[in-house]
């Protein structure tokens, strides 16, 4: 009697047949035949798959091109490539990835008929990214050679590999399939059966959050989007990337994750329901939430929707002299971006030496960008000259603009409007940074709501090029006017936002941080795996555990218990190991401990 799969290692996976020769299937078809796997590719399809390998031919040539091929590996490359309509064509395959359509129909019936046809010892891997491995396994005669190995478009640039296993998967097919990631010069992470697997699972439900927040009209494509970018470093924003993936894909990925976790965050959007009947799906055809010059073009097009640019009901105030109210990172940072913009800057602390640090640290920052080339000794030391500290707000008389960074404390924020209202003189524009708290309820610690407005900047305020402006029910048109008007002077990339919990940028991304702890605390994949899946597969700068020990673990309870409160969704509940953490001072990297380690300063 033969021993089971589970207890045989099995050969390397020498002869590979790839089912479905889309771009996902033949960017794979490159992958393995460019690390010496020969390929039989297969498609119903004569014309896709001599469209596979004219697709193949040109992007060897492009390599050849840029000297990453010669002209004889690229004739290897190509001769290892064969393609066939049958799928009989796999009999001799050591392993068989499908990259069908996402229809359990589908994969079904060509995961039957490969039973009649492979040997028993080859693996059979499924390309989906949003239906369940185990159902797909369990209607095979053989469901332990059964898994998922899960590439990300386009396949030969993108590192990440997802490998799934179900509860019916043989260890020797995961070791084999693993081992093949890693010689195809892969980054494989290991992840168990549940919708979106790791790096979809987060990404689709932040692209959800993203549309939902587009079609309230709450922001303007073009304001979430560059929010998104700027603010956090991704390559593209949420509903430019929901074009390029295909709306209809992220509705069929968002309706398979809502079906199985019945969490609010993952029902799709009803624009992306919209959209799809609607065909508008994206680049694929020519129109999405942005229209392209053509279908499958990636240049966009100005439609009825595209923003005409600055222009305002009302010209905004003249602003010479700014007040900068604390003496932290963010209010020593602010200072610095106004002083170098030209403007004279009164940097205001509840003592003269916390004052005078806050000046001395700014003075430290220029004199980096001094080290690195960035400006002249001269120009630095007339930035700092225009900064005066000062112990008092009563030296915000004169100001034309006054902006606090000072602790993210509601009532701390309400008694300073108090004081800038009666101190700072008739006209000047109020504003505040914060993050989560309500600016409205800044404005109305005041006499002149009108006059007040959010400014939120991001950390470090002299690097990060975004500001945030939140306009209240009350701001008036030229106090908004004045704030983007201000933002240009200083080289901000300004989004317009409504007075809500989170803004743009933390209404996103902490939901999606939320998310990846909850994947932590149900054990379904390691700290080191996620963060590796959403550098790898999504392209972020930063892996979520890695931002969140940046950001401190208090910081984000913080934020998540505000976005809770105000949206009343149980999805944004905080996850229960981010208090536990918080309640045991693993802060982050700011107490030497968080999601990990650090070494002691």
């Amino acid at each position: 009697m033969a021993a089971p799969l589970s207890d045989t290692p099995l050969s390397p996976l020498r002869t590979v047949a790839v089912v479905g020769l889309g771009t996902m299937g033949t960017g794979i078809a490159e992958v393995l035949a460019g690390a010496g796997r020969d390929v039989i590719g297969i498609d119903i399809s004569e014309a896709q798959a001599a469209k596979c390998v004219a697709a193949l031919e040109a992007s060897t040539a492009r390599a050849v091109q840029r000297g990453r091929l010669t002209e004889e590996q690229r004739a290897d490359l190509l001769a290892r490539v064969t393609t066939s309509t049958d799928l009989a064509a796999a009999a001799g395959a050591d392993l068989v990835i499908e990259v069908a359509p996402e229809s359990y129909g589908i994969k079904q019936q060509i995961l039957r008929e490969l039973d009649g046809i492979v040997r028993p010892e080859t693996v059979l891997a499924t390309g989906t990214n949003a239906l369940s491995v185990t159902r797909l396994a369990a209607d095979s005669s053989r469901p332990e050679r059964v898994l998922g190995m899960h590439f990300f478009n386009p396949a030969p640039a993108m590192k990440l590999v997802e490998v799934v296993s179900s509860v019916l998967t043989a260890p020797a097919a995961v070791t084999a399939v693993t081992n093949l990631a890693l010689d195809l010069g892969k980054e494989p992470v290991a992840v168990g059966d549940r919708p979106g697997f790791v790096a979809d699972g987060l990404l689709f439900g932040y692209l959800n959050q993203a549309a939902a927040m587009y079609e309230a009209n709450y922001a303007s494509r073009e304001d979430i989007d560059a929010a998104m970018k700027l603010g956090c470093g991704l390559p593209m924003g949420p509903l430019a990337l929901l074009d390029l993936i295909g709306v209809d894909t992220a509705r069929t990925v968002l309706e398979a994750m809502y079906a199985e976790s019945r969490d609010r965050l993952h029902a799709p959007a009803p624009i992306l329901k919209q959209l799809s009947e609607a065909g508008l799906t994206g680049r694929k055809a020519g129109r999405g939430f942005y229209t392209y010059e053509a279908p499958h073009s990636k240049t966009v097009v100005r439609d009825a929707l595209t923003p005409l640019g600055d222009v305002f009901a009302a010209p905004g105030r003249t602003v010479r002299s700014v007040g900068v109210a604390g003496s932290g990172t963010m209010a020593s940072g602010i200072a610095e971006v106004f002083a170098k913009a030209g403007y004279e800057v009164v940097l205001a602390a509840r003592s003269e030496e916390k004052a005078q640090g806050a000046k001395a640290r700014i003075g430290k920052s220029l004199a980096r960008s001094v080290d690195k080339g960035r400006m002249t000794a001269e120009a630095a030391a007339q930035t700092l000259e225009r900064v005066r500290p000062t112990g008092t707000y009563d030296d915000f008389a004169d100001v034309d603009l006054a902006v606090e960074a000072v602790a993210e404390d509601l009532e701390v924020k309400r008694q300073l409007f108090a004081t800038l209202d009666k101190v700072c003189k008739p006209g000047a524009v109020l504003a505040t940074t914060t993050s989560s708290l309500p600016v409205v309820a800044c404005a109305r610690a005041t006499s002149r709501p009108q006059d007040v407005i959010g400014m939120h900047f991001f950390n470090p305020a002299p690097a990060m090029k975004l500001v945030e402006v939140v306009r209240t029910v009350l701001t008036a048109d030229d106090v908004h006017a004045t704030v983007r008007e201000v933002c240009g002077t200083i080289r901000k990339h300004a989004v317009d936002c409504g007075d809500r919990a989170g803004f743009i940028v933390n209404a996103l991304l902490f939901p999606y941080l939320n998310n990846a702890i909850k994947m932590v605390q149900e054990h379904y994949a390691s700290l080191d795996d996620i963060d590796a899946a959403m550098k790898l597969g999504g392209g972020y700068p930063m892996g979520p555990f890695e931002l969140l020990d940046v950001v401190g673990l208090d910081v984000s309870l913080a934020i998540e218990k505000v976005l809770h409160r105000e949206f009343r969704d149980p999805g944004l509940a905080p996850a229960p190991l981010l208090e536990h953490l918080v309640a045991a001072g693993c802060l982050g990297r700011k107490t030497g401990r968080g999601f990990r380690e650090y070494a002691k300063r």
